[in-house]
């Protein structure tokens, strides 16, 4: 008997999978704790991915590419890209967690975004690769927030994820497509709705990017995220989505009003579960000159250096996580992406 696609999203929930990826005259497979399985041993055919792509609102004939969502029976929210393979039939479902977890449970470090999200204005930034729980970490700052500040608090989100129930702060959450057609207008119209924290899903193109500086210019809190893997490539990205005659426009822009920056990266720790290693700089004093001037290479050895308790390396989080015994040897080595410089590290040795 054929799976149905019931079934697949039932068992995404059972088992806690982030993703499932569905093709035409393929098994389905998921990824649980980043390992991709495969799911049963029956491949879907085409009347069930049409059935889904049609579901999702996809035009089977003439849509290649589409963004969607779905929810599935038991209420299970799903993000959807409706694509073809060689002219079969495709989708990745990304499961979304409604269920807020509390800030001080994830391994990020709680007291210092606390102290961040207490300020009135200027931006704070959240990066790191596509599943490596930046969505998870800003939506429990937003709810740290709605249990301890009373703030009006506007999100622009592609989808929305998380929902917020209204307590200390009040949430006015609109989805890129439905609410607004693009991240920069969504911001835009968000200056005039009396916020006093806004929350972009992710910053990805200079109008975004100029946009969400100037809010903070007018006295708001942006939270975004952003696809950067380190403090360094974030400094990087976001300033070359400034045209090469607005770079110095952006710099100083970005010295002025950064708050902070936190990457994330999602590893396996000795049980087999995701642990989370973080990086993180928090802006002010030389280190505001440094990314006014672009001198990323005096912002590394700063960090690098160990000095400031408000500034962390992967790689000191990799070693502490490590010596702690909460991550094996070889994931420490995976992590660090340099086996020398790791056991140099792990050694004390600078």
């Amino acid at each position: 008997m054929a799976i149905s696609l019931d079934d697949i999203l039932q068992a995404a929930e059972d088992h806690q999978a982030s993703d499932i990826f569905l093709q035409e005259g393929e098994v389905p497979r998921m990824k649980i704790n980043e390992q991709l399985m495969i799911f049963g041993d029956e491949p879907l055919l085409l009347p069930a991915m049409a059935g889904l792509w049609q579901a999702c609102g996809g035009d089977t004939l003439n849509d290649t590419d589409r963004d969607s969502g779905l929810i599935s029976r038991t209420r299970t929210r799903f993000r959807v890209n409706l694509h073809k393979v060689l002219g079969r039939m495709a989708a990745v479902l990304r499961r979304i967690r409604t269920d807020i977890p509390a800030l001080s449970t994830l391994g990020a470090p709680d007291w210092l975004m606390q102290r961040w999200a207490q300020k009135h204005n200027g931006m704070i930034l959240v990066t790191g690769s596509t599943g490596h729980g930046k969505s998870t970490t800003l939506a429990a700052l937003l709810q740290w927030m709605n249990e301890n500040i009373a703030r009006h608090v506007v999100t622009i989100e592609d989808p929305v994820e998380y929902i917020f129930a209204n307590n200390r702060c009040l949430f006015t959450q609109r989805e890129v497509g439905r609410d607004t057609p693009t991240f920069a207008r969504g911001l835009r119209g968000a200056m005039r709705q009396a916020p006093d924290v806004i929350f972009v899903g992710e910053i990805r193109d200079h109008e975004t990017a100029l946009t969400a500086l100037q809010a903070c210019e007018t006295g708001h809190l942006v939270l975004a995220s952003m696809h950067s893997a380190t403090v360094s490539d974030t400094m990087e990205r976001f300033v070359n989505m400034f045209p090469p005659d607005q770079i110095g426009i952006g710099l100083h822009l970005l010295s002025h009003q950064l708050i902070g920056v936190l990457c994330q990266k999602l590893v396996q720790n000795v049980q087999g579960k995701l642990f989370l290693l973080a990086e993180h700089m928090e802006n002010g004093g030389a280190v505001r000159d440094w990314i006014a001037k672009r001198s990323v290479s005096n912002l590394v050895d700063y960090m690098n250096r160990g000095s400031d308790p408000n500034t962390r390396t992967f790689l000191h989080s990799i070693v502490a996580a490590y010596q702690a015994g909460m991550i094996s040897e070889t994931e420490a080595i995976g992590a660090a992406g340099n086996e020398a410089e790791f056991r140099r590290a792990a050694r004390g040795i600078s």
